[in-house]
């Protein structure tokens, strides 16, 4: 069975891998802006929150897609990479690229989705002592 969810969070990974490869220079050019900036506005955090905002969708994608995979016997790998990936750049934008190489991996697993078998109860012997 192959379920949708996991085909978006795949592409929700892939569109967070670009954008966090262009986070690094836009937060940066942003900064530079403002340093030279005579007026007090900020808009690094504005900048910043663009691509928080990304990560969060794709956090929440990955909690959903780990959800219904277990819920379908079908491989969490790649919703747990997610989850890690995401996660590490909702936590600072300086980990973009651990987050990165996490996104691609997990991307991949959530593309393939492979089933894992259904826990099998009939030849387990309970121990009552």
């Amino acid at each position: 069975m192959k379920l949708k969810i996991n085909i978006w969070t795949g592409i929700m990974d892939i569109i967070n891998c670009i954008l966090f490869v262009f986070s690094w220079f836009a937060i940066a050019a942003s900064a530079i802006g403002d340093a030279f900036s005579k007026s007090n506005t900020n808009t690094t955090g504005g900048t910043a929150a663009f691509f928080y905002f990304f990560a969060a969708v794709g956090l929440i994608l990955n909690i959903i897609s780990l959800v219904r995979s277990r819920k379908n016997y079908i491989s969490i790998v790649g919703p747990v990479l997610g989850i890690i990936g995401n996660g590490l750049f909702v936590l600072g934008a300086i980990m973009a690229f651990p987050a990165i190489v996490l996104l691609i991996i997990a991307s991949v697993f959530s593309f393939m989705q492979k089933s894992v078998a259904k826990p099998s109860y009939q030849n387990q012997t309970i121990n009552n002592n």
